[in-house]
């Protein structure tokens, strides 16, 4: 009865062939000769006279071999496809290298037209002469049919071995098979030939074509989840039994599976006593198909009670059902039940859950996980307020599902308002989820809510802040944003956990100077040093390059003032004055004319042996200097008459 039901129902969909048995010969019914007999010479007129007719002669079989082994070679698949044809006319095979190596090439083409080829001349074989066909073959034939997915072929070729007692061992065709029949759900076709295969293996003795442990549980998933037929299920239980192939967690799943849509329970109680028996202690796996089966019957009650009896089995770590049982779980609970029974089955899971659960192991998570992965956000927060109009506390797992959902979709603003929130029911979330939230801030220019991330991480007293304090100055950096800089460092310098450095008010300095807000990286220097940071040449090489830019050069000669006092001799303490610094205070200098203060470069420079490039600062002399007289310096500044002379001397400017 369940044969001719699925023989109506389940029949496969024809690509470019049929897998029925009694259709075989149609296979290959191209390479019959009346489909390649050689194309007739068109009769001429008939004279009135008659003459004799001059037989025709078939090229000899020799040299269509000749011709398919050179098409071969040369890779021109129409000639070789040709002498094939020409040969098989009359029931002649090529020779079994060149039968072989023909199939092998136009399987490996990839195109439909000729792996329909290939097909066609193995089914051939197959029926006509297997003895000529290699099992390798027959393994790339299948590989290129998985390959371009073309299942209803594939099925027609096991079962043209079969046919024709070619027994290929089940480890050079199983795999390719199952692979098939899971891409495209083809169960039924599975069936056939896994049936055949287990009955070839017991009646002809041949261990090497019996299924191996995959097989059995892709047939058991047939069973159970497309034709839901407890006697087609068991029977694939009872040949396992017989061939001695042991069942894993899978293989008791799927059964439980069937068990729980056809509500036989006590068939479930005795397949847990049956696990017990062959050592599984967990049953992690069948609950996720028992969960999935209660879902698909509607069966709400039998999915909670399910779930409370897996944490109470688990009570350390929790049952870490998979996404896609989760998945499966809201999506039921929406189909046939509501927001608030959601709600309650979170809450009661809470109450079983130990205060230890990792966040993500939490039944809680993976629901409000599963909501936001199907799309359903707003559902999602739905149940976060129901729990709380319950007055129930709500587990740290649903708020960060809910929080990650926010930072994927930027909602930054209600990230910041829900974590505020977090904070005051006294949970506490890790560096981690704080690190995401303020980078998705950061990334949305949501800066005030970042502001508020980082001030609640620090009222928690999360002692790793690195990241996070890292991702803020980096944003606003990137941003251009230093007056938050600013404010952003001088609220938390003084936080031991925050390693503030030099290097971090050199970012302020130099991105105030960048956009010529000079006063504030002057006031920004003052401020740092109060604090007790020792600049850097990085700091005044900012400030020297942004006063010179707004042509404030006393401003320049001020700052080597106190540079010249903190010179570095050793390199260990104080600023060490390179090749950079030397010639930002040089060219400021010069333009500015403060020529006393660049021989006192000068001399430093020679002083460390540090190379400067006269030619450069001669240019900057003669832009802004070049009318300027000795004669009328000397009258004003002795002094400064000298420094000029010593410059002039020193950049070749007397010559």
């Amino acid at each position: 009865m369940w044969r001719r039901a699925v023989a109506v129902r389940f029949a496969p969909q024809r690509r470019f062939s049929s897998t029925s048995e009694s259709e075989f010969p149609t296979l290959y019914s191209f390479l019959q000769p009346s489909l390649f007999s050689l194309k007739p010479i068109p009769s001429a007129p008939r004279s009135p006279h008659p003459t004799s007719p001059k037989p025709l002669q078939s090229p000899a079989p020799e040299d269509l071999e000749s011709a398919l082994h050179t098409s071969l070679s040369t890779n021109n698949t129409d000639e070789a496809w040709k002498s094939f044809k020409a040969l098989t006319t009359n029931s002649t095979f090529p020779s079994k290298s060149l039968a072989n190596s023909l199939i092998a090439h136009l399987a490996s083409l990839h195109d439909l037209y000729n792996l329909k080829r290939a097909f066609a001349s193995a089914v051939f074989l197959l029926e006509k002469n297997p003895s000529l066909l290699d099992f390798g073959t027959v393994r790339t034939l299948l590989g290129s049919m998985n390959s371009a997915n073309t299942a209803a072929p594939a099925f027609a070729l096991i079962n043209c071995m079969f046919k024709n007692r070619y027994f290929m061992p089940f480890s050079m065709w199983g795999g390719v098979i199952v692979e098939i029949t899971r891409r495209n759900r083809s169960f039924v076709a599975f069936l056939r030939v896994f049936n055949e295969t287990c009955r070839i293996a017991i009646d002809e003795k041949l261990e090497s074509m019996k299924p191996d442990l995959d097989a059995c549980n892709v047939a058991l998933e047939g069973c159970s989840q497309d034709l839901e037929s407890v006697s087609e299920a068991e029977k694939v239980v009872e040949m396992m039994s017989v061939l001695g192939i042991q069942p894993d967690e899978s293989s008791f799943g799927f059964l439980a599976y069937l068990y729980a849509l056809k509500g036989l329970e006590e068939k479930i109680v005795e397949l847990e006593g049956l696990m017990r028996g062959f050592g599984f202690s967990s049953k992690k796996v069948i609950y996720s198909y028992l969960i999935n089966a209660y879902v698909k019957s509607g069966n709400l009650e039998y999915v909670s009670r399910t779930i409370f009896r897996s944490l109470r089995e688990d009570d350390e770590q929790g049952p870490n059902f998979s996404e896609e049982t989760y998945c499966e779980v809201v999506k039921g609970f929406l189909q046939n039940g509501s927001i608030k029974d959601l709600a309650s089955l979170i809450i009661e899971t809470q109450k079983l859950e130990p205060s230890s659960i990792a966040v993500d192991r939490s039944i809680g998570y993976g629901i409000i996980s599963a909501c936001v992965s199907l799309g359903f956000l707003d559902k999602a927060h739905s149940i976060l307020d129901e729990m709380n109009v319950q007055g129930v506390s709500v587990g740290l797992g649903v708020y960060v599902s809910i929080l990650k959902a926010f930072c994927k979709e930027h909602r930054t603003a209600e990230a910041a308002q829900l974590v505020t929130e977090i904070s005051s029911l006294g949970l506490q979330l890790d560096a981690g989820s704080y690190d995401a939230l303020i980078e998705a801030s950061m990334s949305s220019q949501d800066f005030q809510s970042a502001f508020s991330l980082f001030r609640d991480m620090r009222e928690a007293r999360v002692p790793d802040m690195k990241g996070s304090y890292l991702t803020m100055m980096t944003g606003l950096t990137e941003n251009h944003r230093p007056e938050l800089m600013a404010a952003f460092l001088d609220e938390i310098v003084e936080d031991p956990r925050v390693e503030v450095g030099t290097h971090d008010w050199n970012s302020i300095i130099h991105a105030f100077c960048k956009v010529g807000r000079l006063e504030d990286a002057r006031r920004t220097f003052r401020r740092m040093i109060f604090l007790q940071f020792e600049p850097n040449d990085q700091t005044y090489l900012s400030l020297i390059n942004g006063y010179a830019s707004a042509e404030k050069y006393f401003s320049v000669l001020m700052l080597w003032n106190e540079v010249k006092r903190r010179i570095s001799i050793d390199g260990e303490k104080g600023v060490k004055f390179d090749h950079n610094l030397v010639d930002a205070f040089l060219y400021a200098l010069v333009k500015g004319g403060f020529f006393d203060a660049v021989m006192q470069v000068v001399e430093k420079s020679q002083e460390m042996k540090i190379f400067v490039d006269k030619w450069r600062y001669k240019q900057a002399f003669m832009e802004v200097h070049k009318k300027l007289k000795v004669a009328k310096v000397r009258k004003r500044n002795f002094r400064k008459m000298e420094a000029l002379i010593a410059f002039k001397n020193w950049a070749g400017l007397n010559a």
